[in-house]
């Protein structure tokens, strides 16, 4: 197994999760970046030009990194983050090397923002009034009514030779507007949603050629960043019937196969609203974990087996939370510092969300812990931090 990036969020699970199974695992790395995994005595990484450095050199390195392990085995090659699915999609296809997951075709709508949004309108999601923007005019006559959302169309593109990923702005009034307008600098299209606050879910399974198996749901406790980013804690709840029909017309219509995250945010009104599709692994893998959902392993017995071995009592019945410590703390730091946007209000209470996060309840669990690989979870902690705080450094040894 081939996985890749290091860098992603869920990288040590995913690898943990293929060992455990037998699979003899390898990873990719951006050259010169730091990551837990790189801490990890289950696997080696090895480096590749970052594509956000040099998009075509990227891609040429781990096209090579794939023929190498070739000689020696056959390579799975397994797509963590956005920017290892764009590179895949733009992969010759090669018969010594197996893409997990979906077909080189399919992988567009895991980068597609504009294609995910028609395809759960169809399949009856409720999705946001949605304005595909080019310029800064056309930004500019759908900001009409505030809060409002601007977020990059694709989860990954090109730009210059190199691989950009863009954030969203969040703004509340005219002068919000602009100052995102300005930043944004018409770089790529983009989306101008309104903003909805609420509560983040998650809708999580994999597609094969029987339908869905393995579904499971959680919602966001905490975001690492109030504003709008991953979770920091999450928990474990039931899928709605209603709402998981809808996915499965989603997954079915778009022929996807492999496993899946569809994020969902509800608002105050309890109403689901529909925020992104994601086709790869996603961050909170370690909640799965924690319930048995060998969602990693599973989808490598589907590529190479044509059957997913899910055991039938693996998903538990009790609400388990599981919190990212690096980010937790990150959290904290982001309520002190307060909101960037009018429009983020109400604003989490410093005092009271000390107090949630430093609460440890009986059978909370964390991200990236394993005891024969206790390193990982010190490395991610200490990455978190100076990722988000430093721009990222020459990685150093553990």
């Amino acid at each position: 197994m081939l996985v890749g990036f290091a860098e992603a969020m869920s990288a040590p699970e995913v690898v943990w999760s293929l060992v455990d199974r037998g699979y003899r695992v390898a990873a990719f790395a951006r050259r010169g970046r730091r990551s837990a995994l790189r801490c990890s005595r289950q696997v080696v990484c090895d480096e590749i030009t970052p594509p956000d450095v040099d998009a075509g050199a990227a891609l040429r390195e781990l096209d090579v990194l794939c023929r190498e392990k070739a000689q020696h085995a056959r390579v799975a090659l397994f797509p963590l983050d956005d920017s290892a699915l764009w590179l895949a999609r733009k992969m010759a296809s090669r018969p010594e090397v197996v893409l997990l997951g979906p077909s080189l075709e399919k992988l567009e709508l895991a980068l597609d923002k504009v294609s995910q949004i028609e395809a759960a309108r169809l399949a009856g999601f409720d999705v946001p009034i949605t304005t595909v923007c080019l310029t800064e005019k056309d930004v500019r006559s759908a900001g009409q009514s505030f809060p409002l959302i601007i977020k990059p169309a694709k989860a990954a593109w090109e730009e210059k030779g190199r691989l950009r990923k863009g954030g969203c702005w969040v703004c509340g009034n005219e002068r919000e507007l602009e100052t995102a307008i300005k930043k944004w600098a018409g770089r790529m299209p983009v989306l101008v949603q309104p903003f909805i606050p609420g509560v983040g879910e998650g809708i999580f399974g994999l597609g094969t050629k029987d339908g869905i198996r393995a579904w499971s749901g959680h919602r966001r406790l905490r975001m690492m960043n109030p504003q709008g980013s991953g979770s920091s804690a999450c928990v474990s709840q039931p899928v709605d019937d209603k709402v998981r029909a809808i996915a499965e017309r989603f997954v079915q219509a778009t022929g996807w196969e492999g496993l899946f995250m569809i994020e969902l945010l509800r608002d105050s009104f309890g109403k689901s609203w529909f925020v992104e599709f994601n086709g790869r692994a996603w961050g909170s893998m370690a909640l799965a974990r924690r319930q048995g959902l060998e969602y990693p392993a599973w989808q490598v017995d589907l590529a190479l087996t044509g059957d997913a071995k899910i055991s039938e009592q693996s998903q538990s019945s009790r609400a388990i939370t599981c919190k990212n410590l690096g980010r937790e703390f990150m959290h904290l730091l982001f309520v002190l510092r307060g909101p960037k946007s009018s429009a983020l209000r109400p604003w989490p209470k410093f005092w009271k969300t000390l107090s949630e996060v430093v609460r440890i309840r009986r059978g909370d669990t964390v991200y990236n812990w394993r005891r024969s690989d206790p390193v990982v979870l010190f490395s991610d902690f200490y990455n978190t931090i100076l990722d988000n705080v430093l721009k990222p450094r020459p990685v150093k040894s553990c």
